[in-house]
């Protein structure tokens, strides 16, 4: 449903700190084309007006995009909408419908996320470095009251930034969202709108109080505007002063985190010497870089007191969502989630079920891809490795560690067994456990991670083979 809302321009505030605004970014960014995000609501109609204006008078491009999220029987009205005012002013209109996944975040993260996918989308596709969203002071007075309530630390009491990258929605590090009307109150912008006689469309789910955001817009704001005028600039003139205390404990953790990172790990013995509250800050900051989900105030303790806690040899594995947390040799890794691979075993049905590894023939392939086990053997021309001829006549055979496998990489070193090799080789235990070898019966040929047993390697002479393994990397 669309409504027109008539009045009178009480300040004019509005056109000239958007222009101002946008007039910096643009300066700081230097865009060839701008995108707007027009839902149809008032706020995006009157930055869809405003940047109009302003791009017209700079010769820059204007395109504006829409979300259908197919969420309210109005959608398609909506969608129509933003068509033809777009049409009306001339600026070329695209839009995306997505599908809201059902994940038990709530439909309002449930959506989020899709829509800003699928504003990325459009900006790629059509050029657009720079997304224009509307967001007022109302909505980050919204915002930071919200981050408040639920606990947040300074990142979420920092509120929405004038601009900022979000590869994480947006799916790129080029596009920047900009919010030229963060200043500018709610009532400024219903005043505008009424002053240009825009039309715009309502939402009937923002009225539903059984959301977070609309339970304090529509009961607690009220109040608090009855009983603290204006204090929705005060808000977000504290959010500024804990964004820059952010910014100043993000340097600290970024010096902190480089002194402390030795190769992709991190030497605990030099993050232990910090203090609590630099350990928490620097982790945080680790994920972030990484581009991890920010774990909880209560997870993160529990990692902290387990890294530093447990004993020295075992093997720790704390699970996140996104990656592992693995100690080892007094070091921090961070390691993806890897599926399980058809040719490893379950340790339940060790003594119950014999599984054989792949048995194979080398028939002169430069390499043969074992799936099962994760990789691909190379047999490499060497000075140094097994005779070609005698490696084609044997039965051979893939498989994973079984263990007491013994191999002696050199004439003048022992036999050992390979995980002692793995430890001299400072290979970790999750790392061991993907790692093949290969043999001919019960003789072991080859470890992946160690080298070839030097009993049938030959020194030099033709057609000298030597095997390499490579993990897949996806």
């Amino acid at each position: 449903m669309s409504r027109t809302n008539r009045g009178t321009d009480p300040a004019g505030s509005v056109p000239a700190a958007c222009n101002e605004a946008l007039a910096r970014l643009s300066t700081t960014y230097t865009p060839t084309l701008i995108a707007i995000a027009c839902s149809g609501g008032l706020d995006s109609m009157v930055l869809l007006h405003l940047a109009h204006a302003w791009c017209t008078q700079q010769g820059i491009p204007l395109f504006a995009f829409h979300v259908h999220h197919g969420l309210s029987p109005n959608a398609d009205a909506w969608l129509a909408h933003c068509e033809r005012s777009c049409a009306a002013l001339g600026v070329p209109f695209d839009h995306r419908r997505v599908t809201i996944p059902v994940d038990g975040s709530g439909v309002e993260a449930a959506a989020r996320r899709p829509r800003y996918a699928a504003l990325g989308a459009m900006c790629r596709e059509h050029g657009a470095t720079l997304l224009l969203t509307a967001h007022h002071l109302d909505d980050q007075a919204e915002t930071v009251l919200l981050q408040l309530l639920r606990g947040s630390g300074p990142a979420g009491l920092s509120g929405m930034e004038a601009a900022n990258r979000s590869p994480n929605l947006l799916g790129d590090d080029v596009t920047v969202m900009v919010r030229p009307l963060l200043t500018q109150s709610r009532a400024a912008l219903e005043a505008y709108a009424a002053t240009h006689a825009l039309r715009w469309v309502e939402d009937e789910s923002n009225q539903d109080a059984r959301y977070a955001r609309n339970a304090l817009r529509h009961q607690v704001m009220p109040a608090l505007a009855a009983n603290f005028p204006g204090f929705q600039a005060r808000l977000a003139r504290g959010a500024a002063h804990v964004a820059s205390a952010q910014r100043m404990l993000e340097e600290l953790a970024a010096q902190d985190l480089a002194a402390c990172l030795d190769g992709d790990a991190v030497d605990l013995a030099v993050l232990g010497a910090l203090s609590a509250d630099r350990i928490d800050n620097c982790l945080r900051h680790l994920f972030a870089v990484r581009g991890l989900a920010m774990p909880s105030t209560a997870w993160l303790a529990e990692m902290v007191w387990q890294l530093f806690s447990a004993r020295e040899d075992a093997q720790l594995k704390v699970t996140h969502p996104d990656c592992h947390i693995r100690r080892h040799r007094c070091k921090l890794y961070l390691t993806p989630h890897l599926p399980e691979l058809a040719g490893m075993r379950d340790p339940d049905d060790l003594g119950i079920f014999v599984k054989e590894g792949q048995r194979f023939r080398w028939q002169g392939e430069a390499s043969m891809a074992f799936p099962a086990y994760g990789g691909v053997l190379h047999f490499v021309p060497a000075a140094r490795g097994f005779d070609a001829a005698w490696l084609r006549a044997l039965p051979l055979m893939i498989d994973f560690r079984k263990g007491g496998e013994r191999l002696k990489t050199a004439a003048n070193r022992p036999t050992r067994g390979l995980k002692a090799h793995f430890q001299a080789l400072g290979v970790p235990a999750w790392e061991r456990e993907r790692l093949p070898t290969v043999s001919r019966g019960r003789e072991l040929l080859f470890a992946a991670g160690i080298g070839m047993d030097c009993a049938h390697v030959l020194e030099g002479g033709e057609d000298r083979i030597e095997l390499r393994w490579e993990a897949n990397t996806a």
